[in-house]
């Protein structure tokens, strides 16, 4: 890599397909609520060492569907994400957005 170089990061790539109206801030709103939403239930499946297969016997949702769920490759319902959250002591909330 030359002195000049600069390494691009994830926030870059955004601003910059923000900046050339690729994207709205409504998508990435979207994307990064999202992605919380995955890392929180990792996070407190995790925590609570609960794995996929036990965490299907308690909620009834598959546990390929709750690994589709991780990934992100799945947009579940609402009623989904209550009934995977409740058995890891969480729920959704309906919050104000932040200005930045």
């Amino acid at each position: 890599m030359s002195r000049n170089s600069k390494v691009l990061t994830f926030s870059d790539l955004e601003n910059e397909l923000l900046e050339d109206g690729y994207i709205t801030p409504e998508e990435v709103a979207e994307s990064n609520a999202r992605a919380t939403i995955m890392a929180e239930l990792i996070t407190a499946r995790n925590e609570k060492k609960i794995s996929q297969r036990k965490l299907e016997e308690m909620t009834g949702i598959r546990q390929p569907a709750i690994a589709r769920i991780e990934r992100g490759t799945v947009s579940p319902s609402v009623d989904t994400l209550l009934k995977v959250l409740a058995p890891l002591g969480k729920t959704l909330a309906v919050v104000p957005i932040s200005e930045k």
